[in-house]
């Protein structure tokens, strides 16, 4: 990879590792507000801005640097949650991270051309779905923690955000596609 395509990667995938880590501790503090501790934990309000990330570096770069920056998130991010957040977050993390964010790529490439709130929504919306199914249940089966109710919460957060997020996503549009014309060979 060139000089420019990693300075050009730096920022996503450092917003990347910092989205992960701090949603790995987070999820492990229930929301302690209105009865929601059963329900959700603040996790919930971090990691779907991983899908904005994720999409705005697809729209900007295509899905193959889209790519690039999930897996430095995931070694990263996998990495310094096993320090900060224990061995079973880090590894649920991971693993559902992974396979999400790849899936997100993948449906946002298929759906780029479509209506522009298509391919964020849709594949923000999958990407959760199996994003809280693997993480929950890597993460806190067999610990005595209500992890079922906290996967229904978190993706019921998930979906709310991502129609939350289409905001800075189509806020966003016209500086990533500036910087595509400005960055496309003649």
């Amino acid at each position: 990879m060139s000089t420019v395509a990693v300075r050009e990667l730096a920022l996503p995938g450092l917003a990347m590792v910092v989205i992960i880590v701090a949603s790995n501790i987070a999820v492990q503090y229930p929301v302690e507000v209105a009865g929601l501790a059963e329900w959700l934990t603040w996790g919930a309000f971090t990691y779907p801005v991983s899908s904005l990330v994720t999409d705005l570096t697809n729209r900007r770069f295509g899905a193959e640097r889209a790519r690039r920056v999930i897996y430095l998130g995931f070694a990263v991010a996998v990495a310094l949650s096993a320090a900060l957040a224990g061995w079973r977050i880090a590894l649920a993390s991971g693993s559902a991270f992974l396979i999400a964010q790849l899936l997100d790529i993948a449906i946002f490439d298929r759906l780029r051309r479509a209506a522009w709130w298509r391919a964020p929504f849709l594949s923000s919306l999958f990407a959760a779905a199996v994003d809280t199914a693997l993480f929950f249940s890597i993460a806190f089966a067999y610990t005595g923690l209500p992890w079922v109710s906290w996967g229904a919460g978190d993706f019921a957060v998930k979906v709310v955000m991502a129609l939350v997020m289409l905001a800075p996503f189509r806020a966003l549009m016209p500086i990533v596609r500036a910087r595509i014309e400005v960055t496309r060979p003649a």
